[in-house]
């Protein structure tokens, strides 16, 4: 009874703090918040749940710069979990990217950087347009300020970030020499936001450098018994709740964890962090970019047929894999090929190729994107950088 009781005040606790919207899908039900919260266990069926950071500075305090008013969707990540949770998906859109707003309560209906759709219609909005781009359906949505990742971080203890080179950046008030860092609070909000000390001062480097975070902060909540311990989820829950605006759908602390415990027994290696595949185009403004639906394509077909994804190499333009990671979790050199014995003799470029010609097993094949490796992975496209929760890697500093 007490046990009972002390789980009922701590779902009431936290049910009390949340504050809530209503996506598109909630409204089309007919009424907000109609789907009933699964239990507390690992959600049946494959989950799409959003996540979006917002730069405006409402009720933050002074530390983060003037409040001017605005309100972007600076951060923009999607998170999605097999329906066997096997595997799971995050997909980071990069704020530039230029792409078609869908028509949002507020605006829209025109083009325009990704990271403007927040202001034109809150979070609903944006996960409209998420939807559109991917071609998913996203039912859960959360949204937090800089304070709530400031209390999230600070809820999981700390996460310890690697660095190869000094990150010096006074926009975001961060400094961090090469080592590794134990992140929490003020200190974690400055790396996640910092893109001009990382990589190449873009904030196409500042996603592959927050995938280092959260690719540890993975493995931080697993090896420290986080999925296990109800007290710990129910903390973070609450922490969730009291510092995100969540969708009506997600609005529920049994919600919330069971989406967590969905993560308890995934391999680590099947946990993968990517970036919205993007190219510099003549068509957008000077400093944006601009989708590659080709490889986009690859992507999320994969997502949608709910099927593990594989990037060609982990790291990106802001970080490398970590010269120091654990033995068993770098990742191994492949043994050199023999060289095959070279024939002298001309190649007539025109001659007919023989079908039943044998071909040699040794040689190395590349494999193509879209196709899927033994272990059921499909294979992204070159430029889809990325990692997985088991690629232990560094953030780059750029002084």
């Amino acid at each position: 009874m007490s046990g009972a009781s002390i789980a009922a005040y701590a779902a009431w606790d936290v049910t009390a703090s949340i504050s809530t919207v209503s996506l598109a899908s909630d409204l089309e039900s007919g009424e907000e918040g109609a789907a009933p919260p699964p239990s507390i266990d690992a959600i049946d069926g494959g989950v799409n749940l959003l996540l979006v950071g917002s730069d405006s500075r409402t009720n933050q305090g002074d530390a983060y710069g003037e409040d001017e008013g605005g309100e972007l969707n600076d951060v923009t990540m999607l998170l999605h979990i097999a329906e066997d949770h096997s595997n799971a998906t995050v997909v980071s859109f990069p704020r530039d990217l230029v792409v078609d707003l869908p028509e949002c309560p507020e605006g829209g209906g025109y083009t325009a950087p990704i990271n403007t759709a927040l202001s034109q219609g809150g979070l609903a909005c944006v996960a409209l347009t998420v939807e559109s781009l991917t071609g998913l359906s996203v039912p859960f949505a959360a949204e937090i300020q800089f304070n709530g990742v400031i209390e999230m971080s600070n809820a999981v203890g700390g996460v310890p970030v690697c660095v190869t080179d000094v990150i010096d950046d006074p926009y975001t008030g961060v400094y961090l020499e090469p080592g590794t860092h134990p992140l929490a609070g003020a200190d974690a909000l400055g790396f996640l936001r910092t893109r001009h000390g990382v990589g190449d001062g873009s904030d196409l480097g500042r996603i592959s450098s927050q995938q280092v975070f959260l690719s540890s902060l993975v493995r931080t909540v697993k090896s420290d018994s986080t999925l296990t311990d109800f007290g710990k989820l129910y903390g973070l829950a609450k922490a969730a709740a009291s510092n995100m605006i969540l969708s009506d759908r997600l609005a529920s602390p049994d919600t919330m964890v069971s989406i967590a415990l969905a993560l308890k027994d995934m391999d680590l290696s099947k946990v993968t962090f990517v970036a919205f595949p993007s190219y510099s185009a003549d068509w957008v403004p000077e400093g944006k970019v601009a989708p590659d639906t080709e490889a986009a394509e690859i992507l999320f077909a994969a997502i949608r047929a709910d099927q593990p994804v594989a990037v060609e190499a982990p790291g990106g333009i802001a970080s490398v894999v970590d010269p120091n990671a654990p033995a068993e979790a770098a990742p191994a050199d492949p043994a050199p090929a023999e060289p095959a014995p070279v024939d002298p003799a001309p190649v007539d470029p025109e001659a007919p190729v023989d079908p039943e010609a044998p071909v040699d097993p040794e040689a190395p094949v590349e494999p193509e994107p879209g196709s899927v490796n033994a272990d059921g992975s499909t294979v992204l496209p070159s430029n889809v950088k990325g990692q997985t929760a088991a690629d232990y890697t560094c953030s780059v500093g750029n002084e």
